[in-house]
Parts: structure tokens; C-alpha cells; sequence
């Protein structure tokens, strides 16, 4: 499941498509994906859909984004404390 990217070397940390099925199974998996997919808007919403807790882990422009804010913050309340100010 998504918890396997922890593990995985750097060059399939920054796989798009392999990070995109990982935070699909499970959001926290945004947490090891290399940087520049932490500021991939879709990446980001698809795993703010399946754990709001992600939004701890994306790319700061995108803490300010309201769309990604409101689906975070509707899967799980406490991720409002993620968002920009």
C-alpha cells in the first residue's frame, strides 16, 4: 500500500505516476514523495481526499489553496491547523 513509498529509493519517490497510486491508497504517503510532487496540485488533492492529514506535507503555495483546503479539512477537521494563514 501507499506506506511502501517510505521505503522506496529517491528516483521512484519522484515517480509521478507510482506517488499518484501510493497517496491514492493512502494520503500519508505524501509525507516521502520527493519535493517537487509535494507542489503537484492534483497529486496533492487526490491525497488530501484520502487523508486530510496530508496537507501537513504539501508544498506551502498549496496550503493556501482553498479547494485543497475544504477537501482536506473534510476528511479530517484537524488538518484546518495545515493551512496557510
Amino acid at each position: 500500500q501507499g506506506w511502501a513509498l517510505k521505503w522506496a529509493v529517491d528516483p521512484l519517490k519522484g515517480d509521478r505516476e507510482l506517488v499518484l497510486e501510493a497517496v491514492r491508497q493512502n494520503g500519508w504517503a505524501l509525507e516521502w514523495a520527493a519535493d517537487p510532487l509535494k507542489g503537484d496540485r492534483e497529486l496533492v488533492l487526490e491525497a488530501v481526499r484520502q487523508n486530510g492529514w496530508a496537507l501537513e506535507w504539501a508544498a506551502d503555495p498549496l496550503k493556501g489553496d482553498g479547494e485543497l483546503v475544504v477537501e482536506a479539512v473534510r476528511q479530517r477537521g484537524g488538518a484546518l491547523e495545515f493551512a496557510a494563514d
